[in-house]
């Protein structure tokens, strides 16, 4: 999955962004790319543009996965319910279905308080200005 970050970056550091979070170590992802490894850490360490397009892509990839855990609340639910009803003793299923809802709990509570934040950061730069 490659996401556009805008045109400040050229199509080799798209790729290098995608494959940061597609790969579990820069060697791998800049191998993918074709490029140094010593190159990816230098856009990562020196690059601002580049830090910036790689952490909002891991934003995306976490917001798609938070969607994903909660698309399967009901599940989790249905599955509570039918080890509650059959008396099942404690099982993996539970765990599982437990640390849905959890997830899926926590990531209302901070889509939340970003809400409020950015609430709160319109109200203090209208003032400001």
């Amino acid at each position: 999955m490659i996401v556009s970050h805008g045109p400040k970056l050229s199509r080799k550091k798209e790729l290098a962004v995608a494959a940061l979070l597609q790969s579990a170590t820069i060697k791998e992802a800049a191998e993918k790319v074709g490029i140094a490894e010593i190159t990816l850490w230098r856009w990562l360490k020196e690059e601002e543009e580049f830090r910036n397009a790689f952490r909002e892509a891991k934003r995306e990839a976490v917001s798609l996965a938070i969607s994903r855990v909660q698309q399967i609340c009901g599940e989790a639910v249905e599955t509570l319910r039918e080890i509650m009803l059959t008396g099942q003793a404690e099982s993996p299923r539970v765990q599982a279905a437990r640390a849905i809802l959890e997830l899926a709990l926590k990531a209302l509570e901070i889509e939340e308080m970003e809400k409020r934040l950015e609430e709160l950061e319109k109200v203090v730069f209208e003032k400001g200005a």
